[in-house]
């Protein structure tokens, strides 16, 4: 297999996904598990005692201590009440859920976050930002090499984190197209499909969402190069963003930024329009 990195949030494949999590996130994970550990002795517990107490084995409590382990929110919570931290440890659950994040995801999160508007095509499957969680799941359960489950059960929580995009007010503006076939592809069954299919049609309702289709059968399309996306910062210019396989690139060059967001106007412009595209996802929901 040929490895290669890029700019960006470039990764190489075969294993990069674990070593991902350790970028950044190794510092704050220490630091919460020796405030854990602080607080287990002030009160003196064991771990394996702490751990019976709040629902863990002794060694997730160990692994949270040596900072081995990201400590989920109900263990930092259940933890804080048991050792009397008066909120100290539950203060930490925002840390904690940033560094369970990826880096090249923790930056494409932030950008996200601090964004007015995002434009998205998708041509495998259906975007991150729409994605159910069965969906994701099932994304990632069929990668191959194949990861572990800590680290889907990460992936997973990172992609379902990221949606709070629609939750945001002011609300951003949100523009998705989607090729035909991320519609029609049963990836993880055809229970998860119509979940999913059922969600675009809930998402496309909101009035600051646009979701388009891409037919199948359009002879002439802007879209062959690949899946891409345009972030607009609330200060500062735009951000472009393509992937493939397992290397992402962020861009910032001018005028590699003109070609995509010239290219994407031409893609919406090729697609169904927001309302037929919701009728057509609505006719292969009733077909699925």
């Amino acid at each position: 297999m040929t490895t290669g990195t890029t700019t960006g949030t470039g990764r190489t494949g075969g294993g990069a996904e674990e070593r991902d999590w350790e970028e950044g996130s190794d510092d704050i994970l220490k630091t919460v598990g020796r405030h854990v550990k602080y607080w287990r002795e002030r009160t003196g517990l064991k771990q394996a005692e702490l751990g019976r107490r709040i629902g863990y084995s002794e060694e997730q409590v160990s692994s949270v201590e040596c900072g081995r382990r990201a400590a989920k929110p109900e263990f930092l919570d259940a933890a804080d009440e048991v050792l009397s931290a008066g909120g100290a440890l539950s203060l930490f659950k925002r840390d904690v859920e940033q560094a369970r994040l990826p880096k090249g995801v923790r930056d494409l999160a932030r950008l996200e976050a601090e964004s007015v508007a995002v434009y998205a095509y998708s041509n495998h499957n259906i975007q991150g930002l729409l994605q159910t969680k069965d969906y994701t799941e099932a994304l990632y359960g069929m990668r191959r090499p194949s990861l572990s489950e800590e680290t889907i059960e990460r992936y997973v929580a990172a992609r379902m984190a990221r949606q709070d995009i629609f939750k945001r007010q002011p609300a951003p503006v949100l523009s998705f197209v989607q090729e035909e076939v991320t519609l029609r592809r049963p990836l993880g069954g055809k229970a998860v499909l119509r979940g999913q299919l059922e969600r675009l049609l809930e998402l496309g309702q909101l009035r600051n969402v646009e979701i388009q289709v891409m037919p199948t059968d359009r002879e002439d399309h802007a879209g062959m190069g690949g899946e891409l996306r345009l972030l607009e910062p609330r200060n500062g210019p735009t951000v472009g963003h393509i992937s493939v396989q397992s290397f992402d690139r962020l861009i910032t060059d001018r005028a590699e930024l003109r070609a995509l967001e010239a290219r994407y106007g031409i893609i919406r412009a090729q697609a169904l329009t927001p309302r037929e595209s919701l009728a057509f996802i609505e006719k292969v929901l009733g077909e699925t």
